[in-house]
């Protein structure tokens, strides 16, 4: 793929609504399917696991399945997912002034 300017590979990658999300997530440790969803209540569950396979194949991220019954399904970040970390910690430094000055509220989970 050719790109016009560096910054749309960045959005090729993580551009929409919901991998940066899932992204800040496993920042905190690594999370099941089941854990994310709760985490976004407002994520349907075929968005859900597009956002995580696209996010596979990019390297970002990282499936681990435990052979069990049921089976054990463990989503991390990769070492090139780490790599966003200065990038999503500047997202949501930004976001926090942007809730600030519109005094909007963080409805936690």
């Amino acid at each position: 793929m050719a790109y016009n300017i560096p910054v749309e590979a960045t959005l090729q990658v993580i551009g929409g609504k919901w991998k940066v999300v899932i992204m800040c997530h496993l920042i905190k440790g690594e999370r099941r399917t089941s854990e994310l969803k709760k985490l976004m209540p407002n994520i349907t569950q075929k968005m859900l696991t597009q956002q995580l396979r696209e996010l596979e194949q990019d390297g970002v991220i990282i499936r681990t399945v435990y052979e069990q019954v049921p089976p054990k399904v463990i989503y991390s970040l990769s070492d090139y997912g780490w790599s966003l970390r200065p990038i999503l910690d500047a997202m949501c430094a930004w976001g926090e002034g942007h809730i600030d000055l519109t005094g909007e509220e963080v409805v936690s989970s």
